[in-house]
């Protein structure tokens, strides 16, 4: 029987020769330069501009892109196809595609002023380009907060303990920002004081778990699973509508920073105990011996079409596992949040680079996790495999430390929420740099309203608790899949055009490849899902009445998003290699610096 440590060296062979060869030579390809000003210091303005130290911003960069996706997906293609498809996508996927997504967004936001991929991508193919960019982006925002809330309130309802601990770290984390920017007291001393209270927080969150209703019991706002999650759903889109109208100094930056220390501790924690528990205790018999053999108790392949028999592992796969190996929304992190807070150049290789790899070992470790826990359940539960799945195999490998699983599996609940909490916060504000960008200087109420940072929150919040509460989970997650892998497929598209504008002795393969690639499993994924999976199995094979009135309503608009999905990326991909072909043939503007093109 395979053993879950050779899953582990597989991804931490390849993703190792990544960051030391490949990473190294697009840093150099883009010319980072420690000694060209970056946005944060040119632009600092105490708000959103605020130069962060590198251990600080990874912490931000790398709690904002981990939600719960990289958990969800990889365990949901497990089930479907096994963990040998799951873990190639994972290991080979991730540095040649998804950890280049994220570096040259990055990098290319660094040179247009700290400014997102949809301002970018407008300097080069026009307007037009740009609008539709930046609404697909705030689209895309808005089923982000919803996802990301439902799972919160799924994991606060599932381990009321982590919603204690959740409480308490948000509060110190409140704390360590007035300690570092108001009172401007030392750093390290004050890292080690804060951490330890987080970690405190997690024995305090055991001891006093919060629930909002009992079991059992009723509430007032629409229903969705039960009454617990239903009250814990808008508590935390207002929280995180609060949170993304502070100063990034106050809450985000420390928070982040705090949190990371969980967040590294769990993913690291998980890594190190499986090979800990393979190696010292079940081969060389060396206490504490883990509870059971951490070993593959899954099959390693079901087949092309998978366990249900009508899923092809082509094109679905790929968007199944999502952001374990590559994220549209990591580019709105990237050119939206980081790049504002960057303090030199050199450290977006560790931040872009590598904080998707370490999306890539979250990865890895949900699936080790589904492996080692071995449940045979129905794939198409999604949320409802996943959560149980991830603790309890998180908690298996926690005992190989000698840490009992009644608080090992608790501790990785924590962990999920630590990621998803950040990531949730940090997309309302992006949500509202995506719209500052869409309007630009505000010339009506309306317009003004929409920017503002309190009303734009709840313009992302109101559609995100309506997603949630009329629709099921499987819609919510098949529209954030669709639409988030097709993001990272136009983020690459922008930093080819960007790299054709810069110099016409640029390569274009390290981005145009996998942008190629994303472009054909998204559109192909998606026509999968307007054809086949509503409109053949629901209307032409399926009776139409079976659905009722929200079922058809729900089918025709999961339809015409996929279409309308296909049309956007497929314009822009046109527009992108119109520019490129009229730069590379002598009738453009090239940016000699990596920035804006001079037209004059």
């Amino acid at each position: 029987m395979v053993q879950a440590l050779w899953l582990v060296i597989a991804v931490l062979a390849l993703f190792s020769a990544g960051y030391l060869g490949y990473s190294r030579y697009l840093s150099r390809f883009v010319e980072l330069d420690d000694a060209r000003e970056t946005p944060a210091h040119k632009y600092e303005d105490g708000q959103e501009y605020v130069p962060a130290k590198k251990p600080v911003l990874l912490g931000h960069h790398y709690s904002s892109i981990a939600g719960g996706a990289p958990i969800v997906g990889p365990i949901t293609a497990g089930i479907l196809w096994g963990w040998v498809p799951a873990l190639l996508w994972i290991a080979i996927g991730n540095p040649l595609m998804g950890s280049v997504h994220d570096f040259v967004s990055l990098s290319s936001s660094l040179r247009h002023e700290g400014k997102s991929i949809g301002y970018i991508i407008g300097e080069y193919v026009g307007e037009k380009g740009k609008s539709m960019l930046l609404w697909f982006a705030f689209l895309t925002i808005i089923l982000v907060v919803a996802v990301f809330a439902l799972v919160v309130a799924i994991v606060f309802d599932a381990f009321p303990s982590a919603a204690t601990a959740s409480l308490i770290y948000i509060g110190l984390a409140f704390l360590f920002g007035i300690y570092l920017y108001q009172l401007d007291l030392p750093f390290i001393p004050g890292t080690a004081v804060f951490v330890t209270g987080v970690f405190a927080g997690v024995w305090v969150g055991i001891q006093y778990p919060l629930v909002l209703v009992p079991e059992g019991g009723s509430i007032f706002l629409p229903t969705v699973i039960n009454a617990n999650v239903s009250a814990w759903i808008p508590v935390v889109i207002i929280y995180a509508a609060l949170a993304s109208a502070l100063p990034v100094w106050m809450l985000l930056q420390p928070r982040d920073y705090l949190s990371s220390f969980l967040l590294y501790a769990g993913v690291g924690g998980a890594l190190l105990a499986i090979i800990v528990g393979t190696v010292g205790g079940m081969w060389l018999g060396i206490t504490p011996i883990p509870t059971q053999p951490l070993a593959v108790n899954i099959p390693a392949f079901n087949g092309f079409w998978g366990v249900t028999g009508t899923a092809p592992l082509f094109p679905l796969l790929f968007i199944t596992i999502a952001c374990g190996t590559i994220s549209g929304f990591h580019s709105l992190v990237s050119s939206g949040t980081t790049a504002k807070q960057l303090d030199k150049e050199s450290d977006a290789r560790t931040i872009g680079y590598g904080g998707m790899l370490g999306e890539g070992l979250l990865a890895t470790v949900a699936l080790s996790a589904l492996a080692v826990a071995g449940a045979s359940l129905d794939p198409a539960g999604g949320i409802g495999v996943a959560l149980p799945n991830f603790a309890t195999g998180g908690g298996i490998f926690l005992t190989s430390f000698g840490i009992p699983q009644s608080f090992g599996a608790p501790f990785m609940a924590l962990v999920l929420v630590s990621f998803l909490l950040t990531s949730t916060d940090t997309a309302v504000r992006l949500g509202r740099y995506m719209m500052e960008e869409i309007v630009g200087t505000p010339e009506s109420s309306a317009e003004s309203f929409a920017v503002n940072r309190y009303a734009n929150a709840a313009v992302q919040g109101v559609p995100a608790y309506i997603l949630i509460t009329s629709g099921s989970w499987v819609t919510l997650w098949q529209l954030f899949g669709g639409a988030n892998q097709l993001l990272a497929a136009l983020a690459l598209l922008t930093a080819t055009v960007w790299l054709a504008n810069w110099d016409d002795s640029k390569q274009l393969i390290s981005t145009g490849v996998p942008m190629a690639i994303m472009v054909t499993i998204t559109t192909l994924g998606l026509a999968w899902l307007a054809f086949y999976s509503n409109l053949y199995t629901k209307f032409i094979q399926g009776n139409p009445a079976d659905l009722g009135t929200f079922g058809i309503l729900s089918a025709i608009v999961q339809i015409m998003l996929a279409l309308t999905l296909i049309f956007l990326a497929l314009s822009l991909v046109k527009m992108g290699y119109d520019n490129i072909q009229n730069v590379r043939g002598g009738t453009g503007a090239l940016a000699t610096d990596g920035g804006t093109p001079d037209d004059d």
